[in-house]
């Protein structure tokens, strides 16, 4: 057996513990909370060694922003695990139940996936968010993260089985692949006969790798073109607040705006405002021939720039004839996964939510609400942007599966 394969029979093992632990999940992740509060400064210190060589290796700062680790992060992070404890155990859940003419009761039951892998990039919270969402959903899980976040990962890890042991389950209910290279990356795609499910996190480079060499089911998340499309009726003020916290409050996630659409009749006044906003944060602008004519300071923009999903302080800018310009846009570029307008006509917003066909749709708020927390989902494991099983954020909810169980007195067909 390869050591992947060794890592996925212990977590099939742990899986079937994990199938009926009940409220020991829940003292399990209330452990890993304190530990992970007990633990920051090993895990501070394994960050540095991360963040260090990622310096020395080049890697662009939206990008240093997501490997970075903080004791206020470390707190959020501990107080995601404390909210997934806090959540009703998703198995077990009873979803329809009925009686047949012939006597069958038939219950439709929530139950575990089993095991669950992820492969995911330089997001180090990553690493606790997916274990204690696994864990209450009572599957076990295997992480596969990347070299640039290899230390801080193994630290939270370590940490996380410490916290299992305690609590009486398995250590193996969560494990780390420690070979960081495409090699086990791809070895996990075919782990057929160990992962019940396999979910990417990260780059459109990734998720696409996974999505096309996968011999495992696969939940496509996360790259987000996202929109923002300012309507003629827009309040001009509203609509540069929301743009400015959309693109510069966290550029380097996927939530974050990266290109947005201004309506002809308002691009006059709107534009200047919105680029002096985007100016504090030294935001480059990328514009077409109109954007250009209005803000000369802006690049022009190519065809590649309505498709980039920047994830740093860069923001593509197009003047759009009407509502259904824009909507044609999103269609064409967007990744499905979340977008917005700002207006003040009623039906304008009715028929931007009505048409446009991604997992989150926002009439005059940030795109940066698409957040599991942030919608009262706890954490997350990633936004579904597919349409199949999961769509959006994905809570405990969404990573459990379910049976049918059937009770008959000698019934016979």
């Amino acid at each position: 057996m390869t050591e992947l394969q060794k890592m996925g029979a212990a977590a099939k093992k742990a899986a079937a513990v994990l199938r009926t632990a009940g409220e020991k999940k829940r003292r399990a992740l209330l452990e890993a909370a304190q530990a992970l509060h007990a633990g920051t400064a090993e895990i501070l210190a394994a960050n540095a060694q991360d963040l260090q060589a990622a310096r020395e290796n080049g890697m662009r700062e939206a990008m240093i922003d997501r490997l970075t680790l903080t004791e206020a992060r470390i707190e959020a992070m501990a107080q995601g695990v404390e909210d997934v404890a806090a959540q009703r155990d998703p198995v077990g859940r009873v979803l329809s139940g009925e009686t047949r003419p012939n006597g069958l009761k038939i219950e439709k039951i929530t139950v575990p996936m089993g095991v669950i892998g992820i492969i995911f990039e330089a997001r180090p919270n990553v690493t606790s968010d997916a274990a204690a969402l696994c864990l209450m959903a009572g599957s076990a899980v295997i992480l596969r993260g990347g070299k640039e976040a290899f230390h801080s990962n193994a630290a939270i890890t370590a940490v996380l089985q410490d916290a299992l042991a305690r609590a009486g389950l398995p250590r193996d209910a969560v494990q780390l692949v420690r070979d960081t290279s495409r090699e086990s990356s791809r070895e996990m795609m075919g782990l057929v006969g160990y992962l019940d499910l396999l979910i990417p996190r990260g780059g459109a480079g990734l998720i696409r790798a996974v999505v096309e060499n996968a011999r495992v089911p696969v939940i496509e998340t996360g790259v987000g073109n996202c929109h923002v499309y300012v309507d003629e009726t827009a309040d001009i003020d509203m609509a540069a607040d929301i743009i400015f916290n959309a693109k510069t409050s966290r550029p380097s996630v996927c939530n974050a705006i990266e290109t947005i659409l201004v309506h002809e009749k308002i691009a006059e006044q709107a534009l200047p405002v919105i680029a002096a906003r985007l100016s504090e944060k030294h935001v480059e602008l990328r514009g077409d021939a109109r954007t250009r004519a209005i803000l000369p300071e802006a690049v022009e923009a190519t065809e590649a720039d309505w498709e980039t999903e920047y994830l740093d302080y860069i923001l593509a800018v197009r003047v759009v004839e009407n509502l259904e310009a824009a909507i044609e846009h999103i269609a064409r570029y967007s990744s499905g996964h979340s977008e917005c307008i700002v207006t003040r006509d009623l039906r304008a917003a009715e028929a931007f939510t009505a048409n446009v066909d991604s997992a989150a749709v926002y009439v005059n708020a940030s795109t940066r609400f698409t957040d599991g927390g942030e919608m009262g989902l706890g954490a997350e494991i990633g936004i579904s942007t597919q349409k199949l099983h999961a769509r959006g954020p994905m809570g405990l909810q969404e990573i459990v599966s379910y049976k049918y169980v059937i009770h008959g007195d000698g019934q016979i067909r």
